[in-house]
């Protein structure tokens, strides 16, 4: 294995889709190739200081939920009888306010009749789905999913939320690989059309946790059109980040953006110059951030009407990460035979949702472009937290031959994979040094990570200090795991 102190000549960045997300690629020089005498030095030190932060999971910062206090100020006025008579303090209304439904469906790109406004969590629903699922089947379901062998394809890396619920309903999880545009479909149709026994696919098709992937219009098509074996097969699409942009989408601010593109250009350029690599600085997989936001996918459910499976997808979203991640509302949307199978078992548990609160958020949002308005002042927050990472990683990582990272375009995390074998060592490290992360293995089924590499970073909730003195700290144990392992 190549020494972290001396690592490889040139950059030779991954290929990515230009439209979705960058992949820095850590390459030696020389200059600044860690010794293993400092490293070991850094890391005591790290110890020293007692540190008490928390990388694990991506929360809204204490910042970003102050951008929806105003939630708290609607009044009681603004929250009583409305529209044709209703009554939101009452009971009723099980698929929720269309007013509110009518904001996210654009958004999630699905008809607002067949988009349903219930509770505050997303991943409620997705348990629900499957809950109703194992104990019922879906429509088109000879049996129901938990009275025979059923399995769940996952691309990896993934979102562990969705492989816990996979794992506590005994459903088989497959992985997939992950390419810049979504999962390996070439792998994905292959599994699926040879086995009656996969039942459905994980999806998170924007800024996909952990990688910020996107899946690109030809993976949805291909999706939509799955020549699957199983007559009930599954999209568990989970939209979670479908406007959580780190760039400007409608290029307000391109003008200075490429200009920053530019100079970055320009100068990676003299580095790769210097050290033997020519490619070009606006090749696939060298261009930094900038300028507009990736197209989003597709609407699934129009392409899998279009090809012959109008039941086949289950669209997911939430306001969790736009206004309150505790008291938000969350989304599901289908085909017409999907949401009156689920609104039938639903109404067995509710009478209706909390109507107040979605009231709220109507009158808050108003409308699709209010929404886009709120989600630019996520962006100034959020953005500066990702370049810090992006900084950090480079300065420290650039000169480890193995270390690679995503530098999304939106989304809440940083997928980081390090040389093979240090993943769990680097996750122990940080730990002993005060520094919580994602466990190791936890973006794979069953917290296998065949390679023990990947580590997710979710670098949102921290205040900038703390977020760096973190990635600091977190490049250290990442070099003195790879030396441990050299």
């Amino acid at each position: 294995m190549t020494s972290p102190t001396t690592g490889a000549t040139g950059t030779t960045p991954a290929t990515t889709s230009p439209t979705t997300t960058t992949r820095t690629t850590g390459a030696a020089r020389p200059a600044a190739a860690a010794t293993a005498e400092r490293v070991r030095a850094d890391y005591a030190a790290l110890k020293a200081r007692g540190l008490a932060l928390d990388l694990t999971r991506g929360k809204p910062s204490p910042a970003q939920l102050d951008l929806s206090t105003g939630l708290l100020d609607i009044g009681a006025a603004e929250l009583g009888p409305a529209g044709a008579g209703a009554d939101h303090r009452n009971y009723g209304g099980l698929t929720g306010l269309p007013e509110l439904r009518a904001i996210f469906a654009e958004v999630l790109r699905v008809p607002v009749e067949q988009l349903l406004a219930v509770g505050n969590s997303s991943l409620a629903l997705m348990h629900d789905t499957l809950v109703h699922a194992v104990l019922f089947g879906v429509p088109g379901s000879a049996r129901p999913w938990g009275a025979e062998r059923t399995a769940v394809l996952c691309p990896v890396p993934g979102y562990d939320r969705h492989f816990a619920l996979c794992e506590k309903f005994g459903l088989e999880m497959i992985p997939v690989p992950m390419r810049d545009d979504g999962p390996d479909m070439d792998e994905v149709e292959r599994l699926a059309a040879a086995d009656p026994g996969i039942r459905a696919i994980w999806c998170v098709p924007t800024y996909s946790n952990p990688t910020g992937a996107v899946y690109g219009p030809e993976t949805a098509r291909r999706l939509a059109a799955l020549p699957a074996a199983a007559p009930d097969f599954r999209i568990l699409w989970d939209d979670a980040y479908a406007v959580h942009h780190l760039t400007d989408e409608h290029g307000e601010h391109g003008e200075h953006e490429q200009h920053e593109r530019d100079e970055h250009g320009e100068h990676e350029q003299h580095e790769r110059d210097e050290h033997g690599d020519h490619t070009p600085p606006g090749a696939p997989g060298t261009t930094p951030p900038g300028g507009a936001a990736p197209a989003p996918a597709p609407g699934i459910l129009a392409l899998c009407a279009e090809h012959g499976h109008p039941d086949r997808a289950f669209v997911y979203g939430s306001t969790s990460k736009i206004t309150f991640a505790g008291a938000g509302v969350a989304f599901l949307g289908s085909s017409p035979a999907n949401v009156e199978w689920l609104t039938g078992h639903l109404s067995r548990r509710t009478i209706g949702p909390d109507k107040l609160n979605q009231l709220r958020h109507a009158r808050f949002l108003r409308d699709a472009a209010g929404l886009r308005a709120h989600m630019a002042r996520h962006r100034a927050l959020l953005r500066p937290r990702f370049d810090l990472v992006e900084r950090v990683l480079r300065e420290r990582l650039g000169g480890l031959d193995g270390a690679t990272w995503s530098r999304p375009r939106g989304g809440y995390f940083v997928s980081l994979d390090v040389l093979d074998g240090c993943a769990r060592r680097t996750v122990e490290l940080a730990a002993e040094a005060g520094i919580r992360l994602t466990p190791a293995g936890a973006t794979f089924p069953y917290g296998r990570d065949p390679r023990d590499r990947n580590i997710r970073i979710a670098p949102t909730y921290p205040a900038l200090d703390e977020l760096e003195t973190a990635m600091e700290g977190l490049a250290v144990c990442v070099l003195l795991a790879a030396l441990e392992r050299s």
